[in-house]
């Protein structure tokens, strides 16, 4: 079957809006690998111009891994249309209400047990001489500061800490040591300087922050030692991060299908 041929005006204009459509695609590519380019060298600019000292570093870790959180769409009904603010306000009351209620009968009586054994023993026994501080304790303590973090209301950043003398870090030994004789926990410690970057940040006494690290240590070696905490709680304890507990719930539901495909396999004969 022969088709008929176009007409020579025709022809042209096909192959006029071909030609310029090969050129709108160049010119779109080429458009497309400056852009990439550009975007690159901005980049490249913007890694070199990162700088620990200034908390570049950490604004730029969280900008990267900011997961960006969805809308959730407007509570709607199909008879009332949009739900009035009473409505939400007493359904999320109503949410909340049925998540936060005491616990009447509690999971683990035997870990309750053991923490009013702990308290009651405590209470009961007469009051010591209190564990006092010591250089290496200090030392221990200052070694898991962070220098990039800005300083409190005092204006004495970590870094400085870090490179006390002998004789500055006994002068704290007693100010930390007359703190646990007199039980008082001095009250310029306790205000923060705030500041405002996504959210308000309190940032207290520098070496308020290392005496409290100090009663944390001690506190958190009692509690291991005694088997207060469970070993199921993770996210917040030394070597129990988040990622080890989603690797055991991942290693346990791998085993029980493991399992499971096992009885399918070789059922029991009874």
């Amino acid at each position: 079957m022969r088709y008929p041929e176009k007409p020579a005006a025709e022809a042209v204009a096909d192959h006029r809006k071909n030609a310029l459509k090969a050129e709108v695609n160049r010119l779109q590519r080429s458009v497309t690998r400056r852009f990439n380019e550009w975007r690159n060298d901005q980049w490249s600019a913007t890694l070199e111009s990162i700088d620990p000292e200034d908390q570049s570093l950490w604004r730029m870790t969280r900008r990267v891994m900011r997961v960006p959180t969805p809308s959730p769409p407007p509570p709607w009904s199909p008879q009332r249309g949009s739900l009035s603010q009473t409505i939400k306000a007493e359904t999320l009351a109503h949410n909340l209400d049925a998540q936060f209620q005491p616990v009447l009968d509690p999971s683990f009586p035997a870990v309750i047990e053991t923490f009013d054994m702990t308290l009651r023993s405590y209470f009961l026994s007469p009051a010591s001489e209190p564990h006092l501080t010591t250089p290496g304790e200090v030392h221990d303590a200052n070694r898991g500061f962070k220098v990039s973090k800005p300083p409190g209301p005092n204006d004495i950043p970590n870094r400085a800490l870090k490179h006390l003398p002998k004789r500055a870090v006994s002068l704290l030994v007693h100010i930390f040591n007359a703190v646990l004789r007199t039980h008082r926990f001095p009250q310029t410690w306790k205000h923060a300087r705030v500041t405002y970057s996504n959210r308000p940040i309190g940032l207290f006494d520098t070496i308020g922050k290392l005496f409290e690290k100090i009663l944390v240590a001690r506190i958190l070696h009692v509690v291991n030692e005694r088997g207060l905490m469970q070993d199921d709680l993770f996210g917040f304890r030394h070597r129990h991060s988040t990622s080890l507990q989603l690797a055991r719930h991942v290693e346990r539901i791998t085993r029980n299908f493991g399992e499971e495909a096992h009885r399918r396999r070789f059922p029991r004969r009874g």
